[in-house]
């Protein structure tokens, strides 16, 4: 980054810090991950530097021959990566994906049934104060209270009497396995449109370690970073039948020209996920959610559904007599970062709510394994520890909370050690 330090070497600064933060520290966000340098150089490439409004073949500039040769190698490498039988690569990230497949087929004051945010859903699956909500008549379903797995004879009940235009599955905090097929069968029953979200678990399906929608689904979005390892971005996944309508309803209905270089970013990441040894990290990345959630559970913590599928889990820290806010403070005053998430059924205010989601994708693209997350677990467990000493911990706001965190002496002490710990497993492999 040399150029940038000459011309500006204030935001070159604040990348530098950006950077060692992120070597310095474990990352649990579990929308989060590490692109190679291969990925990074192509979002820097001069493909920003072209306006491509249309598709392959039709495009409202001129001078985009190259391009259309790199958007259709990247629609090619996700066709073979899912199996899909059409992809759009051109939407600019999940919310505006699904946006996108809601515009495509239903009108406002549709019905659709998806899982409420509270219980593992997104905030573009109906919540009401998102635009899904405020458009659609989305009716939620929930998880089973005794289990925490969703409850499919219940979603079985709010189709069978909504008859919804579309049913939804995915999620953004929840940790088993989707049956798909049985979504499919249910959607079937009243003729519903089915439509899947695998914005976290893309990078597991493409890694073959979980089940694809793809299969069984009308329509499949997803975003390109977290599990699947690319850039900032999404694309959508549709049976032929639909195709057209999802493309029209992206360009020229939601888009302008497409943001060409981190379409051939995509098309990077898309050609890594192809390759055997992306099989290898999938599996990791599960194993070591698994040994986490477990490690955990030992310590006394309380994990929705008891456990995991895939590479997140939800861990109610209120079982250790701490709120989530107060939790996600403390560890990151100790460089583990973490997001804090409201539980089913949570009593608590989203603000500050029961739970802390922990996700295993970034630190076993650094090259952690099972034996480091018994480590991590043990971390995790003294900071929560320390976090629950003082109750007037629990009554401050953000700002003032952080402040306190870190300047916390047995925090600090910890923190210097996940510092070490990390700076052994650096962000790429030279």
């Amino acid at each position: 980054m040399q150029n940038l330090k000459r011309i500006d070497p204030e935001i070159y600064s604040i990348t530098k810090r950006e950077e060692e933060r992120q070597g310095e520290g474990m990352e649990l966000i579990a929308s989060e991950n590490y692109v190679s340098r291969a990925v990074l150089e192509a979002m820097g490439s001069v493909f920003n530097n072209k306006y491509s409004e249309g598709y392959p073949g039709k495009r409202y500039y001129a001078g985009n021959e190259i391009v259309d040769e790199m958007e259709r190698l990247c629609i090619d490498r996700a066709k073979k990566l899912f199996g899909c039988e059409h992809v759009n690569v051109q939407t600019l990230s999940g919310s505006p994906a699904n946006t996108a497949v809601y515009f495509a087929t239903l009108k406002p004051g549709d019905k659709v049934v998806g899982l409420a945010l509270d219980q593992g859903g997104h905030l573009s699956h109906g919540h009401k104060v998102n635009f899904s909500g405020m458009l659609y008549n989305f009716v939620q379903y929930t998880v089973k209270p005794e289990t925490g797995y969703i409850d499919m004879d219940l979603v079985r009940e709010i189709v069978r009497r909504e008859k919804p235009k579309m049913v939804l599955a995915g999620f953004s905090a929840y940790s088993r396995n989707i049956d798909w097929k049985a979504f499919k069968d249910i959607a079937d029953e009243v003729g519903a449109i089915t439509f899947a979200d695998i914005a976290h678990i893309a990078g597991l399906i493409a890694g073959k370690q979980l089940e694809s929608p793809v299969p069984f689904f009308d329509i499949v979005s997803t975003t390109t970073h977290k599990t699947l390892r690319g850039p900032r971005g999404a694309m959508i996944m549709c049976k032929e039948k639909y195709a057209q309508a999802i493309d029209t309803a992206v360009f020229p209905g939601l888009q302008g020209g497409p943001h060409d270089h981190i379409n051939s970013a995509k098309a990077v990441a898309f050609k890594e996920a192809l390759d055997p040894s992306f099989e290898k990290y999938a599996a990791q990345t599960i194993k070591n959610a698994k040994a986490l959630s477990d490690a955990l559970m030992k310590k006394g913590f309380k994990i929705v559904s008891g456990g995991t599928d895939n590479h997140l889990m939800v861990v109610d820290v209120t079982s250790r007599n701490v709120p989530g806010l107060t939790a996600e403070r403390a560890l990151d005053a100790a460089h583990i970062s973490c997001s804090r998430s409201t539980i089913p059924f949570d009593p608590r205010k989203p603000f500050n709510p029961s739970g802390v989601r922990l996700g295993t994708p970034a630190v076993t693209t650094r090259g952690m394994v099972e034996a480091d997350m018994i480590k991590l677990a043990d971390w995790i467990d003294r900071i929560i520890t320390i976090a629950a000493e003082k109750p007037e911990y629990q009554e401050m706001k953000g700002p003032e909370l952080m402040a306190v965190m870190r300047s916390h002496k047995k925090l600090t002490e910890i923190g210097n050690e996940v510092k070490e710990f990390c700076l052994k497993f650096p962000l790429f492999k030279e």
